[in-house]
This record gives C-alpha cells, sequence and structure tokens, in this order.
C-alpha cells in the first residue's frame, strides 16, 4: 500500500509539473504573440496612415482626404495583427480545446466588429465628400448613411449571437418576434425617426439649407444637419434648436424655400385709416392733388370720366353724394399703387396690390401686398421700411388720418 500510495504521489506531481510547464509556455507563446501584434499594429499604422497622407496631398480629389480624416487608414491597419494572431495563436493553443474555442469565437467577433467601424469611417468619408458637392450638398446624407448603419448593425448583432451561442438563425428570429413588441417600444422613437426621414426624403419636405419656422418648437432659421432622430435648425440669433425628425411630418411648419426660389419677396402690411376721415372731395381738393406728379394724369381722366357719367345721368351735384364722385381714401389708394409701382425695390412682374380689409372698430385697414426684388432679410426690411415710411408721410396730404389709440393726457384732452 505504501508503494502504491508513493507511486502515485510520483504520477500527480509528475502530470501537475507537466501540465504547469505548458501553461507557463502558453504564457510565454501568447505574451510574444501580443507583442509581436502590438510591432505589426504600430508599424502598419505608420505605413498606411503615411501612404495615404502622402498619397491624398497629390490626388484632386478630396475623398482621400476625408478618409484620412476619418481614421479609415488606422483601422484598416488593424486588420494586419488581427490576421497574425488568427493564425498564430490556434498553433500556441493546441491541446488547449476549451481556450481555443474561446479564442475562435473571440477572433471572429472582434473581426466582425472591425470590418463594421471600418465600413462607418468608409460611410462618414463619403458622406462628408458628398456634402462639398453642389448636387448633393442640400441632401440628408446623414439620414442615408445612419439608415445603412442600422441595417449593418442589426446584420452583425445577429451574426455575433448566432457565433457566440452557436444558436440556429429561425430559434434567433422566433425569439425576437417574441419580443418585438419590447423592442418597439423600447426603439420607438428611433422607429419614428426612420419613418420619417424616408418621407422627407421621398417627398423633399425639408433639405440642409431651407429656412424653416417651427413655432412649436421656437425655431427659425436654416437648417444645417438632417439625421435619423434630429434636425438641427440654426437661428437667426445664432443659436441652434434640435427638432425631432418625426415632427416634420406631424406638426405643421413653414418652409421659405418657395419665397427663396421665387422672383420676389412677400410684403403684406397694412395701414388702418379713421374712417371719420374719409370724405369725397370737391373741385378744390382735385386741383390740388393734380400737383403730386404720380396722380396728376389719373385725375384729369378721372375727372372726365365722372363728369360725363354725372352729365349723362343728370346728377344732382349740389350734395356730393349724388352720381359718382372720388373720395380722398380712393385717390390714396391709387397713390400707393403708383408709388409702389415705380419704386426699384418691388418687382412689378409678381402682383402689386392695395385692398381695404374689414373695417375694425380701429379704424379701415389698406393693406399693401407686394413682393420685394432682393429677398435678403435685412434688405428686404430696408425696402419694407423705405415704403412705408413714405406711405405714413403721405396720409396727410389727402386730408386722411391714421388710427392710433390714446397714449397720453395730451391725446385724449385732445378727443
Amino acid at each position: 500500500m505504501d508503494f502504491f500510495h508513493w507511486a502515485y504521489k510520483i504520477f500527480r506531481n509528475l502530470h501537475f509539473s507537466r501540465m504547469t510547464a505548458n501553461y507557463g509556455n502558453l504564457a510565454v507563446n501568447l505574451v510574444l504573440i501580443a507583442v509581436a501584434a502590438f510591432l505589426i499594429d504600430l508599424i502598419a499604422r505608420r505605413i498606411l496612415v503615411l501612404t495615404m497622407g502622402v498619397a491624398a496631398k497629390r490626388t484632386k480629389t478630396s475623398f482621400d482626404d476625408f478618409m484620412v480624416a476619418n481614421k479609415v487608414p488606422q483601422y484598416l491597419a488593424h486588420l494586419v495583427p488581427i490576421i497574425v494572431i488568427y493564425n498564430a495563436v490556434p498553433k500556441a493553443l493546441e491541446g488547449f480545446t476549451y481556450w481555443d474555442y474561446i479564442f475562435d469565437k473571440s477572433i471572429t467577433t472582434v473581426g466582425i466588429l472591425l470590418g463594421l467601424w471600418i465600413v462607418r469611417s468608409m460611410f462618414h468619408s463619403l458622406r462628408d465628400y458628398l456634402k462639398e458637392q453642389p448636387d448633393y450638398n442640400d441632401k440628408p446624407i446623414d439620414s442615408y448613411i445612419q439608415v445603412v448603419m442600422i441595417v449593418l448593425w442589426i446584420f452583425a448583432i445577429t451574426t455575433i449571437i448566432l457565433i457566440l451561442f452557436n444558436t440556429k438563425i429561425t430559434v434567433l428570429l422566433s425569439t425576437f418576434g417574441a419580443i418585438s413588441a419590447i423592442v418597439i417600444l423600447i426603439f420607438k422613437d428611433t422607429i419614428l425617426g426612420f419613418v420619417a426621414s424616408i418621407q422627407v426624403t421621398v417627398n423633399d419636405i425639408v433639405r440642409i439649407g431651407d429656412w424653416i419656422t417651427i413655432e412649436k418648437f421656437g425655431a427659425d432659421g436654416d437648417v444645417i444637419e438632417i439625421n435619423l432622430a434630429t434636425v438641427k435648425v440654426r437661428n437667426f440669433d445664432m443659436t441652434t434648436t434640435t427638432v425631432p425628425t418625426y415632427s416634420l411630418i406631424s406638426d405643421s411648419f413653414k418652409n421659405w424655400r418657395g419665397m427663396q426660389n421665387s422672383g420676389g419677396r412677400r410684403i403684406k402690411r397694412h395701414i388702418l385709416i379713421k374712417a371719420s376721415s374719409v370724405k369725397f372731395i370737391g373741385d378744390t381738393e382735385i386741383e390740388e392733388l393734380k400737383k403730386i406728379q404720380l396722380l396728376t394724369l389719373y385725375l384729369e381722366q378721372r375727372e372726365a370720366d365722372i363728369d360725363k357719367f354725372n352729365r349723362h345721368t343728370g346728377a344732382d351735384k349740389s350734395l356730393p353724394i349724388n352720381g359718382r364722385n372720388l373720395t380722398n381714401l380712393g385717390v390714396f389708394r391709387k397713390y400707393i399703387n403708383s408709388y409702389i409701382e415705380r419704386h426699384p425695390g418691388v418687382n412689378n412682374e409678381m402682383s402689386i396690390m392695395c385692398r381695404h380689409l374689414q373695417p375694425t372698430e380701429k379704424g379701415i385697414p389698406i393693406e399693401i401686398y407686394m413682393f420685394t426684388k432682393d429677398k435678403r432679410w435685412i434688405n428686404h426690411e430696408f425696402i419694407m421700411a423705405d415704403i412705408f415710411d413714405h406711405i405714413i408721410a403721405s396720409v396727410g396730404y389727402f386730408d386722411l388720418e391714421i388710427f392710433e389709440l390714446p397714449s397720453s393726457g395730451k391725446d385724449i384732452s385732445g378727443l
């Protein structure tokens, strides 16, 4: 018994010593492989980055410049040490079946993720390049790329799960079907953004560079980015508003692209005339108004037509209300039309109108409707201010008054 016990101890010690020696050799080999892979990665990165950097400077296209900026060479260089590790480690793991199994799944997963990262960097390079092209700089490139990347991520994650757990694709799909309700709930915003992004693109609702106004979100400015979940708007006060992409199809908003592409920018504004200041005008007032050059020919023609009509109808002109007559407000409206038509900042090829609106308790609104040639905001405001300065100053020449609420005791005492 003592002999067998002694022999067993010797065998066990020898086996343990052999296993210890094997693990020691394995550790040394793995460390050597890791050091070699690190050095190879460092050298590969230096070579690829330097080579692509030099090539990018010599080529006319800017696409390779964006590839360098988005670190495509660095990610491609990582493939070299992975290939080395993939081929070297299995030889070091001979006899270690379990660890070889773990390594095989791990290196495959890393390879899939690295490949996905390389594709992502390539897409980002393509995005930056297309944004420089006139034909594509107003397209939501970010949305397209995000949609493609989501599909690729789904495939990648599915593949990784199948590899790690040796799962059949039918079992995985049935599991996804069972938890689809939870998935939809968790990724609701992403799904809505995905649908909205497609509709925005297909229907050409919004482009990058469009001026949009969304009162609900306080957005009033130019669209600078459209992606899967959000739309970024740079407001005119230089702040940035982030709007959910889905709101572009679920809520109302104003896109000023049509105005920017048209021949002019609209002015639609009114002034309030006191109803009590509106009256018929006689020969004396007409002769005085003929001194206004824009009205001379018009008043002469209108005066002749009215006199002819009144004589033909036998109108009793002892009262101005009989027959046809001119009013100071009517002549004033004609003057506004004539003045606007000759203004150098107004587009005469688009609608020009001076019209009555429904009288209110504050007077008679006289609305001026026209389009300025210059669509730039500041210049548009200058033209509009110049026109209304003149119109407001001209009211007194027609014996009319502009309505405004009393603002002081002096105003009230004069009522």
